[in-house]
């Protein structure tokens, strides 16, 4: 891989059922990396990249899989390129495999349902891709559906995610009658041929859309010429725009993120993917057009005023000193499986790699590429390279260097959980299986937290959804032999103050020797509700009425009271704690008489006063169902305390937005069903907490109350 202009690093990434293992099936397929195309839901055997029996009945992904093919049109000269390819899963429960998978990719292809448009679920990929810079182009797929409306895909783009979207083709006939496209760079159609859309043929414009054609072109020069003053100055003039210089508006253009090229087909009928592939080797960022920074650990680098370390640019150089991303673990019967990224450096099979988390040196004894499951071994990992190690204890967002260098890469952003089950194994046989899987799990998906309730002694597991957990019980069942007992779904709540008290607490205990003193005075204010910290400490003392080296100890006192609230022993959050004031003692003062003092303080003087309320999740619903069972449905909400934000008609399908607590959404999948004669489906993630109603705070409280008077009977 000695070019890396010609390495292009992927995701493929969009709502549920928007066709995306099914885009990536064609282009393994006419990569020539796979011989025979199958279907996601086919009785076939299932996707390629859908590896997981799960997967494959369920028809979902659920783990994301890499694999690797080369790309190369003679017609339109591009060279041989590389391509490392991470199909995602679509349902938000699994959204740390898009979120780990976007962190080390540099670029990728939102697929978007020519009928159902910007979904939910696109909503949030689009945001994961704006947090890691990544720039996309967008496919516009189900060109074949019933109700195909490319421009009002375009326009939600426009409207929801806020993207410039530039359609660089123009559709030949629609739903059934959709056969190709027009491309409006090189102004001529495009039609795929042949079994399965393998020939790709290249003829005029018809007649009837030369002059739209036409129109459309203008349109997108006129968008690409509010980035480049030359193509500006050839339009006034009326001039001939090149296809180079349209296409190299278009990278440049894409790559600063400017816009968001639109590209058209049916992945499912074999229609146009060949012109994805097309766009990926000529308007997505190759490893070197990336800025990748690392922090600077090193003794001698020198922190900022806000306490950072200083930041060092990775070089995509194979000379250089190795630095590696693992970004996902696969915990296997004979050692785990790290899925890695190499940023500059090489990776040698047999060399030792020091882990910058632990400081830890690990020998990588065996290399291997990744093609969904199967594995191709290597022996050398190549800068701007995705990659597998087998063998290696580490955890996802780990930094692996070489040659010396103390650098460190930004963890990758893990969401978290909004709902928990007890989970216990059905034979006492089967605990140490139990405790395995959980175990490897957790080690996998940050987004799986194993428990332990301390009243009940239950092992609880808490997760992003039902699916993400039923899913996780039914893989104990099926791959640890393993029968469970889950309890009931329990809503993970929060408690948060309403009100900003003043607070003056003093420790003084004298108990033989040296006693403990310790004095804090300062307020409590509620964090905005937007905040992303749960917690803030501001050291506002002065004239050094604390010791600086007590403020940490202070800090971590109050801290370490955010567990349990008052309420029901709920996670406290929004917390702002100034410490203004306080005094000391020349020998009974000391870490742990400050650290005291402030849990203290937190416990018998802010907490108890502080208008501690009730939050609970809200959850973003997205429903699709029938027309003539919209008013059934949107009723049904309303009985769920839930708030309908949207609700749109098209070609008799109704989609429904609504916000409702996670609290009343158990055992939805059978409510819609059965309101909707089983043709109505739903998607949901979470959006935000929420203050509770009064009355529904009570409810959660008395019943709060039973269970650990129920807890202390026994």
């Amino acid at each position: 891989m000695a070019d890396l202009s010609r390495v292009r690093n992927i995701g493929i990434s969009a709502h549920i059922d928007s066709g995306k293992t099914t885009l990536t099936e064609r282009m393994l397929f006419y990569c020539g990396r796979i011989h025979k195309i199958r279907d996601v839901k086919g009785g076939d055997g299932g996707a390629t990249m859908d590896h997981m029996d799960l997967e494959r009945e369920r028809g979902i992904t659920i783990t994301s899989a890499a694999t690797r093919v080369m790309w190369k049109s003679d017609e339109l000269k591009i060279p041989e390129h590389v391509i490392n390819i991470i199909d995602t899963p679509g349902h938000v429960d699994f959204t740390v495999e898009v979120e780990r998978s976007l962190r080390v990719l540099d670029g990728a292809i939102l697929v978007l349902c020519s009928v159902g448009g910007v979904q939910s679920q696109s909503l949030t990929v689009d945001r994961q891709m704006k947090r890691y810079g990544v720039p996309r182009i967008a496919f516009i797929n189900k060109m074949d559906r019933t109700g195909a409306n490319p421009n009002k895909v375009m326009k939600a783009m426009r409207e929801k995610l806020h993207a410039n979207a530039v359609p660089l083709q123009l559709p030949i006939g629609l739903e059934s009658n959709f056969v190709g496209v027009v491309d409006l760079i090189r102004m001529d159609a495009v039609y795929t041929t042949g079994e399965e859309g393998e020939i790709v043929e290249r003829r005029e414009i018809p007649a009837e859309l030369q002059e739209e054609a036409e129109v459309a072109r203008m349109d997108m020069l006129e968008a690409l010429s509010q980035f480049d003053d030359a193509l500006m100055g050839t339009l006034l003039e009326e001039g001939e725009v090149s296809v180079a210089d349209i296409r190299r508006i278009v990278r440049s253009a894409t790559l600063a993120q400017q816009i968001t090229p639109v590209l058209m087909g049916s992945a499912f009928k074999n229609k146009t993917v060949q012109e994805a592939l097309d766009a990926v080797t000529m308007y997505l960022p190759c490893p070197t057009d990336v800025d990748v920074y690392a922090n600077d650990n090193s003794k001698g680098a020198v922190p900022d005023e806000d306490g950072k370390r200083p930041r060092i640019q990775l070089t995509n150089d194979n000379k250089d000193p190795m630095v590696a991303m693992a970004f996902k673990t696969v915990v296997e019967t004979f050692g785990q499986l790290t899925y890695m990224r190499v940023y500059q450096g090489q990776i040698k099979k047999g060399d030792s790699y020091v882990n910058a988390r632990t400081g830890n040196s690990v020998r990588f004894g065996r290399l291997v590429r990744m093609h969904a499951n199967d594995r191709e071994e290597i022996d050398v990992g190549e800068a701007g390279d995705i990659m597998a190690v087998v063998g290696v204890d580490c955890a996802s967002g780990d930094t692996f260097l070489g040659g010396g260098v103390e650098y460190s890469l930004e963890n990758i952003f893990v969401a978290e959980p909004v709902i928990r089950l007890s989970i216990e194994p059905a034979k006492r046989d089967d605990a140490d299986k139990l405790v395995k899987a959980l175990e490897r799990f957790r080690r996998e998906d940050p987004t799986f937290r194993v428990l332990s309730d301390e009243e009940t002694n239950q092992t609880l597991i808490a997760g992003m959804g039902q699916l993400h957990l039923d899913v996780y019980v039914e893989r104990i069942r099926r791959e640890y032999n393993c029968e469970t007992i889950v309890g009931e779904p329990r809503v993970s709540y929060r408690e948060r103050p309403t009100k900003a008290i003043e607070f003056n607490h003093k420790r003084a205990k004298q108990s033989g020797g040296s006693g403990q003193y310790g004095h804090v005075v300062g307020r409590m204010e509620p964090l905005p509700e937007d905040a992303e910290e749960n917690f803030e400490f501001v050291n506002a003392v002065t004239g050094g009425r604390i010791p600086k080296e007590y403020i940490p100890a202070c800090e971590h006192g109050f801290a370490s009271m955010m567990t349990k609230g008052p309420l029901g022993e709920y996670e406290i959050v929004g917390v702002r704690v100034i410490l203004e004031d306080g005094s000391y003692h020349d020998v009974d003062s000391s870490d742990m008489a400050f650290k005291l003092c402030a849990m203290e303080a937190m416990r018998e003087s802010i907490l108890p006063k502080c208008g501690m309320a009730l939050l609970e999740p809200i959850m973003k619903l997205e429903i699709e169902t029938p027309d003539e069972f919209q008013g059934g449905v949107t009723g049904h909400i309303s009985s769920k305390r839930g708030l309908v934000s949207s609700s749109e008609v098209a070609f008799g399908t109704c989609t429904i937005l609504a916000e409702v607590p996670l609290a009343e959404m158990f055992d939805y999948a059978n409510e819609i069903r059965s309101m909707t004669q089983g043709k109505g489906t739903f998607s949901m993630e979470f959006m935000c907490y929420r203050q509770a109603p009064k009355n529904i705070q009570m409810d959660v409280l008395e019943k709060r109350r039973k269970e650990k008077e129920a807890l202390k009977k026994k």
